[in-house]
């Protein structure tokens, strides 16, 4: 049998083009994983954009990275007919706009439908499409918050944390879209028809809750805070502050795996009660605290990093790139002088090439876009050079 060749710098969606009304967040984040795996992605910006979160230089705005960037201003009915003309030619539209604005610039999936029947037309809210709240503002810590995933996450007798944007804007938003959009597009190949992918981050971070709402439904996960096995109220699952100041962080769930700790940290297990007793949590998480005070966060690694005793340095953002697994695997890339992570999952043989950083300015306008577009999958990208 033939072996397959490399199909290495091109990608899995090698050939599928997407147009990105420009948004904030989740939108970003999800043309950004699919311009990772080889779509051409053109985003398509106001002529002066808003300065919107934490300013910096454009090449730091990783979510922006693998793109082409036109500049339009859609309210003008002559550019929405620009829009409406790519795309005749796009496989995928993302728009990140509150409930109505789209349609209200003459781009909403009515319009978009009908002048390409197969395309697949992602929206990005975090309320959703509909619902009493789908016009109000928010943001990524709001939506979360309603789902009851921020109620659960912090310490006993501690307010909520705040679980970055990960949980939501990210997971729930970014994640479920993409997820929509490959589903519909693997559709699409049955059907020959598209549709609309409502994707809103109460949905998927909710989703994302389910084997806690599974465990709470079972009367095994309590509403309090860091009274749980997985919410740092079991002393097997946790964080701990070592002698130099830093953390490392353990996660022995399975049984076999405890009793390695305890004899990795010379812990007599008849002092610690049984792993599971509620009881004994809190002494027993003294001792392992007491016994991780005594060690640098190196000495720690040299001892139980590679054991089953589930272990790992709580590295941060600077020291991560240097860590050995993490430089093996090529996980963080620096491209351009900006450390960022790598495309990720990993494919056999469409291998993504490396990420391009982002652009500071436009390197295409629609009509050229739209002659590249017009002249077929095997010239996608060239007019800009990508």
């Amino acid at each position: 049998m033939q072996q397959p060749t490399s199909d290495k710098g091109a990608g899995p969606l090698h050939g599928i083009k997407v147009i990105e009304l420009a948004g904030i967040g989740p939108g970003p984040m999800a043309c950004m994983l699919l311009a990772d795996l080889g779509a051409t992605v053109l985003r398509i910006d106001r002529p002066a954009p808003p300065e919107l979160g934490i300013k910096r230089p454009a090449r730091f705005n990783l979510l922006l990275r693998n793109r082409q960037l036109a500049h339009a201003n859609l309210k003008d009915p002559a550019a929405a007919a620009q829009v409406l003309d790519l795309v005749a030619h796009a496989d995928v539209l993302i728009e990140g706009y509150r409930p109505g604005v789209a349609e209200r610039l003459g781009l909403g999936p009515d319009a978009c439908l009908a002048r390409n029947p197969g395309l697949v037309y992602g929206r990005m809210t975090g309320w959703g499409q509909d619902g009493p709240l789908a016009q109000a503002a928010g943001h990524d810590l709001n939506y979360v918050a309603l789902t009851g995933v921020i109620h659960a996450i912090g310490r006993a007798g501690q307010p909520p944390s705040i679980p970055l944007a990960l949980t939501g804007d990210m997971g729930g938003g970014a994640l479920y879209l993409v997820m929509g959009i490959l589903s519909a597009l693997l559709e699409r190949a049955r059907s020959g028809q598209g549709q609309v992918v409502d994707a809103a981050v109460v949905d998927g971070a909710a989703s994302l809750a389910t084997l806690f709402y599974g465990l709470h439904a079972a009367g095994v996960w309590q509403d309090a805070r860091g009274s749980n096995v997985l919410d740092s109220g079991a002393p097997f699952y946790d964080v701990y502050q070592c002698q130099d100041g830093h953390w490392i962080s353990i996660g022995p769930i399975e049984g076999r795996f405890y009793a390695q700790l305890l004899q990795k940290l010379d812990l007599d297990p008849a002092t610690c009660g049984e792993q599971n007793d509620r009881d004994a949590w809190p002494a027993t998480k003294v001792r392992i605290a007491q016994r991780f005070s005594q060690k640098t966060r190196q000495a720690w690694c040299e001892l139980l990093e590679g054991s089953d005793v589930c272990f790992a340095p709580v590295l941060s953002f600077a020291e991560a790139p240097h860590h050995p697994h993490i430089k093996a695997r090529g996980t963080l890339l620096d491209v351009d002088g900006v450390i960022q992570p790598a495309p990720a999952p990993r494919f056999s043989r469409s291998v993504p090439p490396q990420p391009s950083a982002p652009l500071e300015s436009p390197n295409t306008d629609l009509r050229t876009m739209l002659e590249e577009w017009r002249a077929g999958p095997d010239n996608v990208g060239a007019a800009s050079g990508t």
